[in-house]
């Protein structure tokens, strides 16, 4: 393992913390205008003298596949479903571009690698800027899904500048930005909504903020980010030899950590897609009222990533994390008051600061300096994979048999996972801190 100096470990983190707050507040923006963005295009564009544009035919095409279900849906959720599929296919294009934006990072640099996604970045918030109509604002996502890489290269990057004892508490403040932006980004692009200054696109403040944010990024990342690939540092090639010699004897298979991570988000995007019928159908919340739980959640999430997480090991992260995720699913698949559910939204919480960023911690043991970026990308794009499916598949359970048995199913498929981590899964050497890096950490972090 290189040695990389104190003081440029802090500078790059400090890079990487703000790049990447910036780039997942400007993502979440758009999470809470979906039911009214697509109600606008769906207005305008697939009334009953609009058969023939792209966007009625898919409603269409929603609709039949809804009528399958001997569960009536409430036709409110025909936006739900429209989103839903728009998220699947978002998921679904990442897991097919990780594996080659990581891949590419590892021969080319992670430098290299970010701003040329950060360019893709910005063409697809562009276009969501000049979405006058449904065509332009689906090919703002496909765009979006294809380029999208900030959040596997911070990842690297983070591996690159951090050794054992530093890796995991690394990750978790990679983990935090994501929990800092859920719970402020989507407040604040519902509040620039509001703000209308484009009539052919009521949405256009919210997509011009959002494409400021990239471009600030994307300057920010251009004059601040050194490269951290060590083949690519003058200073570290004398020891490329030996890291590819020692990187060689693994502890954990790459297979199982990416089925793992695969098999996790199939049933956890599932539930988290699931939340908004779920408790409309018991406690008739709105929109304002699931959003404030999901604040909750994500300010739960973010203390705990801050203050818990970062010092544990990556392993027993995991298995904390997929242990709540197991009780969440046994209580929501019973619960019949506010209490109870805010208590299962705790788990839910916990299980989102620990799983992901635990099996990516995991997944950088396992990999050499020369290899890391594409190890991370499959393991990003096997857990694109199980979000792309998860809430397709869970939510047909959940109206053709109802909300008992689609959380009993999926507290079933988590107790396999939970059994995988527990049995399967090993902790790798180094990979359990030594009490003495604690201050230092403290310090840097």
């Amino acid at each position: 393992m290189a040695t990389v100096d104190p003081s440029t470990r802090k500078r790059v983190l400090k890079v990487i913390f703000v790049s990447l707050l910036l780039d997942l507040i400007s993502f979440t923006f758009i999470l809470p205008l979906f039911p009214k963005l697509l109600e606008f295009y769906r207005n305008s564009e697939a009334g009953p003298d609009s058969q023939s544009t792209l966007l009625a035919r898919i409603i269409s095409g929603l609709n039949a596949y809804k009528s399958a279900f001997a569960k009536p849906i409430d036709s409110r959720y025909d936006i739900v479903l429209l989103g839903g599929a728009l998220g699947s296919l978002f998921s679904l294009l990442q897991a097919i571009a990780s594996p080659v934006i990581g891949h590419l990072s590892d021969k080319y640099g992670r430098r290299a690698a970010l701003l040329a996604s950060m360019a893709g970045n910005i063409l697809s918030v562009l276009l969501w800027v000049m979405a006058v109509d449904f065509r332009t604002f689906l090919a703002s996502r496909i765009v979006g899904g294809l380029s999208e890489g900030n959040v596997q290269l911070a990842t690297a990057i983070a591996t690159d500048i951090s050794d054992e004892n530093t890796r995991g508490s690394t990750m978790a403040l990679v983990g935090a930005c994501f929990s800092i932006a859920f719970t402020f980004g989507p407040a604040l692009g519902a509040y620039l909504s509001s703000i209308s200054i484009v009539a052919a696109n009521p949405f256009a403040t919210a997509a011009g903020v959002s494409l400021f944010l990239i471009v600030a990024e994307t300057t920010y990342l251009y004059f601040a980010l050194p490269e951290t690939l060590p083949n690519k540092t003058a200073e570290t090639s004398a020891s490329k030899k030996t890291v590819n010699l020692t990187a060689i004897t693994r502890t954990n298979s790459h297979f199982l950590l990416n089925f793992v991570h695969f098999a996790f988000l199939l049933f956890f995007s599932g539930m988290e897609f699931s939340l908004p019928f779920m408790t409309y159908d018991l406690f008739q919340y709105s929109s304002a009222q699931n959003g404030r739980l999901l604040g909750y959640v994500g300010l739960v999430a973010s203390i705990l990533q801050g203050g818990l997480t970062r010092r544990l090991p990556p392993l027993l992260t995991v298995r904390i994390g997929v242990s709540a995720c197991l009780l969440a699913f046994a209580m929501l698949g019973r619960i019949s008051t506010i209490g109870s559910l805010y208590l299962a939204a705790t788990c839910l919480a916990t299980t989102s600061a620990t799983v992901v960023s635990g099996l990516n911690t995991l997944s950088s043991f396992e990999a050499s300096e020369g290899e890391r970026g594409g190890k991370l990308g499959i393991l990003r794009s096997w857990g694109q994979l199980g979000r792309g499916l998860g809430p397709v598949l869970f939510t047909s359970v959940y109206w053709w048999a109802g909300r008992e048995v689609a959380y009993g199913a999926g507290a079933l498929g988590i107790l396999g996972v939970t059994l995988l981590a527990f049995a399967g899964l090993k902790s790798p050497p180094g990979s359990v801190k030594k009490k003495a890096t604690a201050v230092e950490e403290k310090k840097e972090l």
